[in-house]
């Protein structure tokens, strides 16, 4: 493990930690420390947990916006995967993969395989908290912007966005992105601070758009395919919603990924001209011949910190007041490294080994 700056105390039963956010990162170490008996409230302005995992519902089709699919390599991860699968939140997916660009599709296997959320991404997040939010000792907030900490005598308090104070806390972890946690912290702990300020992040647009009919078949590719990396300056991965596990009832309906450098020049660009110049970026990769079916809808979302311009070497971080960072925003951008972060933060400050 990177070094960490040092903790004055193992937590136990007798410690109450805040955890701001409640994507990924910090649902994992929410379970790690209420798994070992500290008492753990868990905040997010969300109306539900999520993150870069969550999924926009709209009348006609679940839509994933952020992560498509991820892989693992590490074991413990792999055991945590498993566990998702018996619950029924997660299936292998996509296993029909392209890459296409101006010459044309061909296949594209990496022999990697991959999972998903079933029947949508959020399920995993969701299944995190709720079990999380069952246990005795554990409690998730959501609609509720914390916008402001502040140390006293008795431990932190938060502040949220209607003035309501939380706490106090014996420790707070943040698992936002960087900038953010910056905001937070950057009066009460300057080194963590520094942190932040070293790790920019890239933003992302994503788009969707919806279909009457499914898109028309193309020579030499599968009717179902499942995703295409795309060599385009604007647009970096489609991926076809309707076809992940559980949602073989939605009409066609497909996410489209854009490029993190064009995100980056076009970041304060309105969402309907991103959804537009995606929907063409797209449109340009198929068959000259192609007609389209009608749309239904078509929309863009805007990530402004989306991942690490580059991955750091580590896991976490954590000061001597009582102030600690989780998420994949300093390990890498995969879903397993969001896991690992928060997970590992939790086994670090409950004094369990790796």
């Amino acid at each position: 493990m990177p070094e960490q700056l040092p903790v004055p105390l193992t937590l136990s039963d007798a410690h109450s930690v805040a955890i701001i956010g409640a994507g990924l990162s910090g649902l994992a170490c929410g379970h790690q420390l209420a798994g070992q008996g500290v008492k753990v409230s868990l905040f997010d302005k969300a109306r539900g947990a999520g993150g870069r995992m969550s999924s926009k519902r709209r009348p006609l089709a679940t839509l994933d916006l952020g992560a498509q699919a991820f892989t693992v390599r590490h074991d413990r991860f792999a055991n945590k995967v498993a566990e998702w699968q018996s619950a029924g939140c997660v299936a292998t997916w996509p296993t029909s993969r392209y890459q296409a660009s101006a010459s044309g599709w061909q296949t594209h296997d990496d022999d990697q395989l991959r999972y998903t959320g079933t029947p949508r991404m959020s399920s995993i997040t969701r299944h995190l908290a709720d079990t999380l939010d069952a246990l005795p000792n554990a409690a998730i907030t959501l609609e509720t912007h914390i916008i402001a900490l502040n140390k006293t005598v008795a431990g932190w308090q938060l502040q949220d966005h209607h003035g309501t104070i939380h706490g106090p806390f014996d420790m707070v972890v943040i698992s936002a992105p960087p900038p953010q946690a910056n905001a937070l912290l950057a009066e009460w702990e300057p080194t963590l601070a520094a942190a932040c300020e070293a790790n920019p992040q890239r933003g992302c647009w994503s788009a969707w758009v919806i279909f009457e009919q499914p898109l028309p078949p193309m020579a030499k590719v599968a009717s179902a395919w499942h995703t295409v990396h795309a060599q385009h300056p604007v647009l970096r991965l489609a991926s076809r919603n309707h076809t992940k596990p559980g949602r073989e009832h939605q009409p066609e309906s497909i996410s489209l990924l854009a490029q993190l450098d064009w995100s980056d020049d076009h970041i304060e660009s309105d969402s309907e001209s991103v959804a537009q110049q995606l929907l063409e970026a797209f449109v340009s990769l198929l068959p000259g011949n192609t007609n389209l079916p009608n749309i239904i809808e078509l929309g863009a979302h805007r990530w402004r910190y989306a991942q690490p311009a580059q991955a750091g070497n580590q896991s976490y971080l954590y000061s001597t007041r009582g102030l600690a960072l989780c998420g994949d925003s300093f390990k890498g951008s995969r879903v397993e490294d969001a896991w690992l972060s928060g997970d590992e933060l939790g086994r670090a400050l409950t004094g369990r080994s790796f």
